[in-house]
């Protein structure tokens, strides 16, 4: 069930057939066979999912003529076409009882019983024929092409209008043609024929709505003579400038009686709707379809007490189908705009429901709940309605692009004016989507790449607002205080944005400070003018190694200061370094250098620094005062003889006086059994002396109480028994004679 909503928001609820306001481009069974097979695209499936059939098979081959529902409100009777036949449809069950084919076009029928049984139709071929419960029952014909057809009950007359002036009657109780009416023209016009017949409820008085003269006759059935002539304000209705290849005669087109007996409504060939009073030749209300089309059907809308709607007027064209009050014709109670072109328009007594014969497949049914009730038979409509009400309603036009007039002349559509393309609305017109676009393209070819370029354009400004700057405008000095004061100014402005999102969602206790406002800028050092040069002149550079930027800024500089473990570490690295550059060459090695333990030898300058260390002076220790001498171990080994023998080969000798000592070419040893520096060494173990020494095998030196092996490297040197308690316990004493690395024993030395 599709919804759509008028002017003044009356809903209106489609239950059979196309969507009130929706077009497509396909024809109707093109779009049925489509979506049979499932490839439909998108509009296709919705147009047909998204709508429901209250009546099942409430349709024709290719269009529907006329359609009318019995006095006792069971059954609906319509006519259609291909081929010509009748269904008709039980309301009841919802379904279809039957079809009856015949022989040509239905024009118009009248419902003779109060359920299906007995029928009239007017025929295209000028036939007239008579069906009964059991199908077809008698045929005769007419000298003329019918027009219009009514049927007076109580003289069993069927009147049948034609395109002459006569207006033939057909006596259904005698089974014969009576005299007919012969209507005549007042003024100079000829009457081209009788386009429409009404009887009116209350007094049988019959209405002619003639053609070529815009006017309507009355005539009295007891005495069948004339007894008025209604005389339409032709001036008023026509226009001023008639179009070319159009007739400018003015004719009635429809005509419907009130029950009251006195009011008339009359619609014209040019789309006008007029009601008159019969006591009265001026209308009281004038109504203007929009289209310039005739107006094909009228209805008066009555139910007593019981119908929201009553003393409204249905007026229908060939395009649209407005309900309007008779009091006020200026506005619409409700407009439906259906799919496809109307053919006729049947309200059903006493209810909201309209139904609808048109130029489509599907006959149309609506539902207004605000024009009145749902039918008996389909009560269950108003629960469905209310379910319905907080439901989000499809758009109308959705279909459509709405253009100015002033485009439209642009595009070089004008001729559309007036055709099925353009619906009218308001200062512009409602286009189909794909002939705007159709339209579009032709006139402007490159629309397209220009549009694409846009989207392209947009998607890179997108993605470049979204990448991180580098900023151009920076400042060419003091860079770390010019970001330092932009975060400040980001985060000052987040908290403002975010007390502002606080403050409108509703939370009375956030209050924005006047200095946090966007509409007043916060100074600083970037945008004040008197301190432009701090960022532009190298003379204020400012120097954070210093020590009063230190003292104003001193969590910086505690950032940036290393600690005590991290300076040791550095200086270990650093010195193990200089000792792996700084290394002696071989040729150095032989000539000797002097012992590291002589008095000052540390205090002077280390030519083996690197150039990062600038040059110390050697600064001699004051007079009076003693120099700390901690007990070190030199790193250079005595080749001059100054050390005691004991020390060279004892456990107290450095590292480089065992290697010295070891390096040195002895008596009675080849130069090869010499080794300088870094060796490699590898034996094989053996069980005994005897298979080590008659290997050929390099012997290892010995040791008086373990053995020797490497360079100066030695297994078991002691057999003590603090030795041996040492290594079950560990050292429980201050280790003496080695070098220490403490930072302030050479803080004490300077």
């Amino acid at each position: 069930m599709v919804t759509s909503i008028g002017a003044d928001s009356v809903k209106v609820y489609t239950v059979n057939g196309a969507a009130s306001g929706s077009a497509s481009s396909l024809p109707d069974w093109l779009t049925r066979k489509r979506a049979a097979r499932g490839k439909g695209k998108r509009a296709v499936r919705e147009q047909v999912e998204g709508s429901i059939d209250l009546i099942q098979h409430f349709e024709f081959p290719e269009a529907s003529n006329r359609i009318r529902t019995t006095r006792d409100g069971r059954f609906a009777v319509a006519t259609g076409v291909y081929k010509p036949q009748m269904r008709v449809y039980d309301l009841h069950q919802l379904t279809m009882k039957f079809e009856r084919h015949s022989d040509a076009e239905n024009v118009d029928f009248v419902i003779l019983s109060d359920d299906w049984t007995k029928t009239l139709h007017l025929q295209n071929d000028r036939t007239i024929e008579v069906h009964n419960q059991s199908g077809f029952l008698y045929r005769t014909r007419i000298p003329r092409f019918g027009r219009a057809l009514a049927y007076h009950f109580p003289s069993c007359d069927a009147l049948v209008s034609a395109s002459g002036s006569e207006v033939y009657r057909l006596n259904l109780d005698q089974g014969r043609f009576m005299n007919p009416l012969q209507l005549q023209s007042d003024g100079e016009a000829e009457i081209e024929g009788v386009n429409a017949i009404d009887i009116n409820p209350a007094h049988q008085l019959f209405t002619f709505g003639l053609s070529g003269t815009g006017t309507a006759q009355f005539w009295d059935p007891r005495s069948r003579t004339r007894v008025g002539v209604l005389q339409l304000p032709s001036s008023q209705l026509l226009p001023p400038m008639p179009t070319a290849g159009t007739d400018n005669a003015l004719s009635i087109t429809s005509l419907a009686s009130r029950s009251d007996g006195l009011s008339l409504a009359v619609g014209t060939s040019t789309g006008h709707t007029l009601l008159y009073d019969l006591r009265s030749m001026a209308p009281f209300a004038t109504k203007d379809q929009g289209y310039g089309l005739p107006v094909q059907c009228l209805t008066w809308i009555e139910g007593g007490s019981q119908m929201a709607g009553d003393g409204l007027v249905v007026s229908a064209d060939k395009k649209v189908v407005k309900i309007w009050d008779r009091n006020d014709a200026s506005s619409n109670f409700a407009s439906v705009t259906p799919a496809t072109d109307v053919n006729h328009v049947h309200h059903v007594p006493g209810s909201g429901m309209l139904m609808l014969a048109n130029e489509g497949i599907s006959m149309t049914s609506y539902y207004i709940p605000q024009l009145g009730p749902a039918p008996k038979w389909c009560s269950f409509l108003d629960n469905i309605t209310e379910e319905m009400e907080d439901q989000t309603v499809r758009n109308v036009y959705e279909d459509f692009k709405f253009i100015e007039k002033s485009e439209l002349s642009r595009m070089g559509l004008d001729h559309l004016i007036g055709t099925p393309a353009l619906r009218p609305y308001m200062h512009g017109y409602f286009m189909q989507l794909k002939l705007y676009d159709a339209a579009r393209m032709i006139t402007n070819p490159f629309a397209y790449e220009e549009h694409r370029e846009k989207l392209v354009k947009e998607k890179m400004d997108k993605l470049s607002e979204s990448r991180i700057r580098a900023r151009k405008d920076g400042p060419k000095f003091n860079k770390a205080l010019a970001e330092r004061i932009r975060r400040e100014e980001e985060r000052e402005a987040k908290k403002a944005e975010r007390k502002k999102a606080r403050q409108s969602n509703g939370d009375e206790d956030v209050e924005m400070d006047a200095e946090e406002t966007p509409a007043k800028e916060k100074a600083n050092l970037l945008n004040d003018s008197r301190f432009k040069a701090m960022f532009e002149n190298p003379e204020f550079q400012v120097d954070e190694s210093s020590r009063e930027f230190g003292l104003l800024n001193p969590s910086t500089v505690a950032s940036k200061r290393k600690t005590a473990v991290e300076e040791e570490d550095e200086e270990a690295s650093r010195a193990s370094s200089e000792d792996i550059l700084g290394e002696k060459s071989d040729s150095e090695s032989d000539s000797g250098s002097e012992d590291s333990s002589d008095a000052g030898d540390l205090d002077q300058y280390n030519p083996r620094t690197t150039a990062k260390a600038p040059r110390k002076a050697y600064t001699p220790i004051p007079p009076g005062r003693k120099a700390h001498q901690p007990k070190m171990v030199s790193l250079r080994a005595d080749t001059a003889g100054g050390g005691s023998g004991s020390r060279r080969g004892g456990k107290d000798a450095s590292f480089g006086e065992r290697r010295q000592s070891f390096g040195r070419k002895s008596a009675g040893q080849s130069k090869s059994e010499v080794w300088e520096g870094a060796m490699e060494t590898s034996w094989v173990p053996s069980s005994n002396q005897q298979d080590e020494e008659g290997s050929g095998r390099r012997q290892r030196p010995k040791s008086r109480n373990g053995e020797k092996y490497g360079g100066t490297m030695e297994k078991g040197g002691r057999n003590d028994d603090d030795q041996e308690e040492s290594l079950r316990k560990g050292r429980t004493k201050r280790r003496t004679g080695v070098r220490s690395g403490s930072k302030n024993v050479f803080r004490q030395m300077g």
